[in-house]
């Protein structure tokens, strides 16, 4: 499925319109043909539209697999505060993910996801 209308529409309601002129720019800067298309079509417009899986799973998912790799804490920022203020999940439930990978990413990632929970949702 690619739908570049949903896809807008998604990323529209989940992120701030400076937040995705930042990730957006970032992929066009140098590649030809506008990647950011491929991924508000593809990615908003076809992943996300799926049956099977609501917000709040896939956001679980996302983080736990941006946790696990390290190295992407701007992109997992994004994603806890989409989990946050669109996905319905509290401060502590976000945490919680993270506890419960710690044996399987290791203190170091955990605690960086950590760190991204703080500059997602601040003090509450």
């Amino acid at each position: 499925m690619y739908d570049m209308n949903k896809g807008a529409e998604f990323e529209q309601d989940t992120q701030t319109p400076e937040g995705a002129a930042t990730w957006k720019g970032q992929l066009d800067k140098y590649a030809r043909g506008h990647p950011s298309a491929w991924v508000t079509g593809a990615v908003f417009g076809g992943t996300y539209q799926r049956e099977g899986i609501e917000l709040r799973d896939r956001q679980i998912l996302n983080m736990a697999a941006l946790a696990a790799m390290g190295g992407v804490e701007p992109q997992l920022t994004g994603h806890i505060k989409t989990a946050h203020e669109h996905a319905g999940m509290s401060k502590e439930d976000i945490a919680e993910c993270f506890v419960h990978l710690m044996p399987y990413i290791g203190v170091p990632k955990t605690l960086a996801a950590m760190r991204c929970v703080d500059a997602a949702l601040g003090e509450e």
